[in-house]
């Protein structure tokens, strides 16, 4: 199927549409399978115990091991963007780069709360990773990162506007190739860290009570 300049957000050419997609990909790995493998090589190292016993509320663990696999993640993102507009020839002359920075740190934090939910999930069920991979290729497919949402069955196209990481494309294709049309994104983005960021924390909070009361933390 042959697409349409139109068909691609504002974007002058498919590698810059792509591009987006792949910044995108990389937080999102960032927010799922860095957290979820940092606990699991924790519980078989044997130093998650050790860990949990600091003098940390459960709050100050999430974000914590949240934080650097997040920052990594952001960083390498607007790298790569850098990297392509310096070598690749993405053409950047119309972006906006403070809606990009923006969007791109609200991004981190409403993807954050999956990182944390499944970070909670490997605590009692010790593992998580696939399950992270899942997540990542189901997100990244629906929310349109490689090619127009347009293109999927209405029904997954539906699931595809629901979801978090849309909005994160869509304003970060709105900031880069638009010079605008991002505001909603970031608002919904900022909504969603509202609401996802502190259920997860609170999910960590009660299976890390409840692995400690059944003595499982060390179990792996």
């Amino acid at each position: 199927v042959a697409l349409r300049a139109g068909s691609l957000q504002g974007a002058p050419t498919y590698f810059a549409f792509a591009s987006v997609g792949i910044i995108l990909t990389v937080v999102l790995q960032s927010a799922t399978t860095g957290l979820a493998r940092r606990i699991r090589e924790e519980q078989l190292t044997g130093t998650l115990e050790v860990l949990v016993m600091q003098p940390m509320t459960p709050v100050q663990l999430a974000l914590g091991l949240t934080g650097f696999p997040f920052l990594f993640g952001v960083l390498r993102g607007a790298l790569y963007v850098v990297f392509a507009g310096t070598l690749l020839g993405l053409e950047l002359r119309g972006a906006d780069l403070l809606g990009f920075v923006l969007v791109l740190a609200a991004t981190a934090v409403a993807l954050s709360g999956i990182g944390v939910a499944l970070g909670a999930v490997v605590l009692v069920f010790k593992q998580g990773e696939a399950l992270a991979v899942v997540l990542t290729f189901g997100f990244t497919l629906l929310s349109g990162s490689l090619f127009p949402r347009s293109l999927l069955p209405s029904w997954l196209g539906t699931v595809g506007d629901l979801l978090p990481t849309r909005f994160a494309i869509d304003g970060l294709r709105d900031a880069l190739f638009g010079g605008g049309g991002w505001h909603g994104d970031l608002v919904a983005l900022v909504i969603t860290a509202v609401v996802l960021l502190p259920f997860s924390i609170w999910l960590f909070s009660l299976l890390l009570g409840v692995v400690k009361r059944a003595g499982s933390l060390s179990q792996y």
